[in-house]
């Protein structure tokens, strides 16, 4: 491949990532590749393709010179359900039905020992946007003392709120978008036939937007960069580096690690999110182990550990805005603002692959996260709900011939309710996802 036509497959890769966003493992993704995302997103110790950086970037040192691209097209499917003495109302949060995430991935010997590459892809997002009343009596969430508290005891206020309708037919919609890009230049060494090591260096860039949270004005340190405010950009740079080692003839073991990435802060949103606007990618870590027990079959386990609660913007819990008597010092946007209250998550990656002859491999595999969302913070996480733990993955590729060959994936996150309480008494979340992916691999 020429230069000019890899650098039109990047630039095409950039713009499609840039309308990416979604929500699995909290907001990470399960995997970050056709190939692993069907075995239920390992790859710490098993790297298939040139995506291998966004999970351990040592994996490079073994997948040679590759070229990956692919799309999936996820589907998620968010509700929102208020119930008080006077009804209940239930809101669909998918004014955005689908959404798709690109993949890009080249990576190229230098020499037996040394690669270089580079990995473009969607780390994770967030996505809601209410506008349709699914069933129950309009506006009856203004009568949860929690949501009228806000308004002043004003019933009427709250109804001809965005928070009041939720998105209701004539207001129109309420809800959330963030997305994230990673692009990350990769290096790996082979220290000897059976060990390496890997970095990425990784340019991180978010794209944010909401709508329709006026009604939480009162509470803001700055109401006027707080919602409707289009879509605000936000950068930053960090790095990964891994391990991968061959223990025996059949074993494979590997780690990983991702300090926090500090990102710049989304200044039409600093009345919104913590520290000014802050948005910071939580660190990450993890390891993984691969036994071929035949030739032809490898089983697969990874476990990672996601640091939510480290980052205000993420982790600080929900009440502390709503407590607040002066905006200025413990208001939204401020240091101790209200966050979506989400906890460190622990995620357990099982997957196998099988090869059925020399052009069809199959795959299965299952990913369960720790549950990020408390049932206290349910209110706030309205906007973000990421409460999806289980996946059940599915995937295969065919090899047109050796170097040439085309992968595909399917997942689905099995539905998770979570019902609020204490200042959340009386509302639940739920989400439920598909995903279905394709991709092409060229070995040259």
């Amino acid at each position: 491949m020429n230069r000019k036509s890899l650098q039109r497959t990047l630039l095409v890769s950039l713009l499609l990532a840039s309308g990416m966003a979604c929500a699995t493992d909290g907001y990470f993704q399960p995997g970050y590749s056709v190939m692993s995302v069907g075995m239920g997103g390992v790859g710490i110790a098993f790297p298939q393709d040139a995506l291998a950086p966004a999970t351990n970037p040592a994996g490079m040192a073994w997948v040679g010179n590759q070229l990956n691209f692919g799309v999936s097209v996820f589907k998620p499917d968010r509700t929102a359900t208020f119930t008080t003495p006077n009804g209940t109302a239930s809101f669909s949060g998918n004014e955005t039905k689908q959404f798709y995430i690109p993949e890009f991935g080249y990576n190229h010997m230098l020499s037996d020992r040394l690669a270089v590459g580079i990995a473009v892809f969607g780390n994770g997002g967030m996505n809601t946007g209410y506008n349709t009343l699914n069933s129950g009596t309009r506006g009856a969430q203004c009568a949860n003392p929690q949501v009228l508290q806000m308004f002043g005891g004003n019933v009427q206020a709250c109804l001809a709120s965005p928070v009041g309708q939720l998105g209701a037919l004539g207001i129109g919609s309420t809800g959330v978008d963030l997305q994230q890009m990673f692009i990350a230049p990769t290096v790996a060494y082979k220290l000897n036939d059976n060990n390496s090591i890997g970095l990425s260096l990784e340019y991180v860039h978010q794209n944010f937007g909401v709508t329709g949270v006026q009604a939480f004005a009162g509470l803001s340190s700055n109401p006027a960069n707080l919602t409707n405010n289009l879509h605000a950009q936000s950068d930053g740079f960090g790095f990964r580096i891994g391990w991968t080692g061959k223990v025996t003839d059949t074993l494979t073991l590997g780690a990983t690690y991702q300090p926090k990435i500090s990102m710049s802060a989304f200044k039409r949103y600093n009345g919104l999110f913590a520290q000014g606007g802050k948005f910071d990618i939580p660190a990450n870590y993890g390891v993984g182990a691969a036994w071929t027990p035949t030739p032809s079959v490898t089983l697969a386990a990874d476990v990672d550990r996601i640091e939510y609660g480290s980052v205000p913007a993420i982790a600080n819990p929900m009440i502390n805005s709503l407590m607040c008597a002066t905006p200025s010092t413990c208001g939204l946007g401020t240091a101790t603002g209200s966050g979506f209250g989400w906890r460190n998550v622990t995620v357990v990656k099982v997957g196998a692959a099988w090869q059925m002859d020399r052009a069809w491999t199959l795959r299965a595999g299952y990913n369960h996260t720790s549950q990020p969302i408390t049932s206290d913070n349910v209110f706030f996480n309205v906007l973000a709900p990421g409460v999806v733990q289980s996946h059940l993955t599915l995937g295969a590729t065919y090899a047109f011939s050796p170097d040439l060959a085309l992968s595909f994936d399917y997942v689905h996150a099995f539905k998770k309710t979570i019902t609020g309480t204490g200042a959340s008494q009386g509302i639940a979340i739920a989400m439920s996802e598909d995903t279905l992916g394709f991709s092409l691999g060229w070995k040259y």
